[in-house]
């Protein structure tokens, strides 16, 4: 009986200092985990413009590549790069001796085919003459019939001859026309009012004539008061581009200036400027696909053909829609499949400028719990989906929402939330990583700071 007892005691004594070590367990790793720190703003409404950024260079609306027509050697150079020129005003003149020695020869074919014809009528004449004195002897039966039909053959030679002289007068004449062309071609005028923007040929340089291979590309005359801008845009962003569009351009030569433009023309091919088969595959598989847009500039200004423009076209825009800031909007997986874990491709600020320039518009059919994870089949993995952390007191609510279109700070909110509501704004990590539904917050001005330094960066 002692000897129970005495056991019933140790065992008592054991879950006393069992309870002991669990005490100072909890007290050292059981306490309590922070709320996390962020910052909120309200769901509210706004207008927001949907734009997309592209990267090109100013260019003349209207300018004129000059090549000969003829080749030959340069013996007059009557302007410079970067002089003003008028519609009509001599640029420069070829060495015209071989083509005014073809205009001569072709001029000396031309006066001996035309005396060639006046022979020839002569030939005709007397021919017509002995036809019409034989014709008569014969019906008199004062001549053979073989006299007869041989003055009607000469004179049926002779018409025929008369057609030859003429049809090679015609010849003639067309050789002397080209040779006179050609030997015009030779002096070479401005086709419009313009600057010369860039000269490629000095004066004593032999050129190539356009009439055999491409030519020699000797100046570009242009007209510097109208300028575009030529960008290239991807061919996820080309379908929202239309012509009289608004854009907004900001040239690199000319530093916190902003100037207005509209959308003027659009390619209806992609952008390539490889010859080769080879190098044109080469980019295919590698390069993105582009289309080039031409925004015309409204502002008149001194702007160089070849400058660095970047580009803001506006596609779309909402007036008084329900908005989230961009960097509120992460994506989860949904709670059936997950519990709360943080997903992988969260969204990130830092990939906001690629959206903007790339995609930039999101498709109305943006995830949602009962979306594309309802009629998913049952081996499929589960999509994320878009959400937002709305503030309940001292923790958040995990809101699916659906977004529209996005400005540089804000995404429209077609569904989910409601105006006023408080939602989670910052910082980065919190919105990407640590939030998950029924998670407690406290509202931080530190945090709020934070993600404004993150928007500045």
């Amino acid at each position: 009986m002692a000897k129970s007892k005495g056991r019933k005691k140790y065992i008592l004594l054991f879950l006393l200092v069992l309870a002991a070590v669990g005490g100072v367990i909890y007290v050292k790793y059981g306490k309590r985990i922070p709320p996390i720190s962020v910052s909120e703003e309200k769901a509210l409404r706004r207008n927001i413009t949907e734009i997309v950024v592209a990267n090109g260079k100013i260019e003349p609306v209207l300018e004129v590549k000059i090549s000969p027509e003829v080749s030959g050697e340069i013996i007059d150079l009557e302007v410079k790069e970067g002089q003003r020129v008028k519609k009509g005003e001599l640029l420069l003149k070829i060495r015209p001796d071989n083509y005014a020695a073809a205009r001569d020869s072709a001029k000396a074919g031309f006066k001996y085919a035309a005396a060639n014809k006046d022979s020839s009528a002569a030939n005709l004449e007397k021919a017509d003459l002995e036809y019409k004195r034989s014709q008569a002897l014969f019906q008199s039966k004062l001549i053979s019939e073989s006299d007869f039909l041989a003055a009607k053959t000469t004179y049926d030679v002779a018409k025929a001859a008369l057609a030859a002289a003429a049809e090679q007068v015609s010849i003639a004449r067309a050789q002397l026309d080209s040779a006179e062309a050609d030997l015009s071609k030779t002096v070479i005028y401005s086709p419009l009012d313009g600057t010369i923007s860039q000269l490629n040929s000095q004066l004593g340089e032999r050129v190539v004539g356009t009439a055999t291979m491409a030519g020699t590309e000797i100046m570009t005359v242009a007209n510097l008061t109208n300028m575009e801008a030529r960008v290239d845009i991807g061919e996820m962003d080309v379908p929202l581009i239309h012509v009289g569009q608004k854009a907004h351009l900001e040239v690199d030569s000319f530093k916190d200036q902003k100037f207005n433009g509209i959308v003027t023309e659009i390619a209806n091919s992609a952008n390539n400027n490889d010859t080769s088969t080879a190098a044109a595959a080469s980019s295919t598989s590698t390069d993105a696909t582009k289309f080039q847009v031409k925004i015309h500039i409204q502002e008149k200004e001194t702007f160089l053909p070849g400058m660095s423009v970047t580009a803001e076209v506006e596609t779309r825009y909402r007036t008084n829609v329900l908005s989230a800031p961009i960097q509120s909007v992460t994506t989860r997986l949904p709670k059936d499949d997950s519990t709360n874990a943080p997903s992988t491709n969260a969204l990130s600020t830092n990939t906001l400028s690629a959206k903007i320039s790339s995609t930039n518009a999101h498709p109305t059919n943006a995830l949602s719990t009962n979306g594309d994870n309802a009629l998913k089949k049952p081996d499929e993995p589960a999509k994320p989906v878009e959400v937002v952390f709305v503030v309940e007191s001292d923790h958040v609510k995990m809101v699916p929402v659906k977004t529209g279109i996005s400005d540089a700070n804000y995404y429209e909110i077609v569904n989910g939330l409601q105006e006023g509501q408080e939602i989670v704004s910052g910082g980065y990590k919190a919105i990407n990583r640590d939030l998950a539904d029924g998670k407690k917050i406290v509202v931080s001005a530190q945090a709020a700071g934070q993600d404004k330094e993150n928007k500045n960066n």
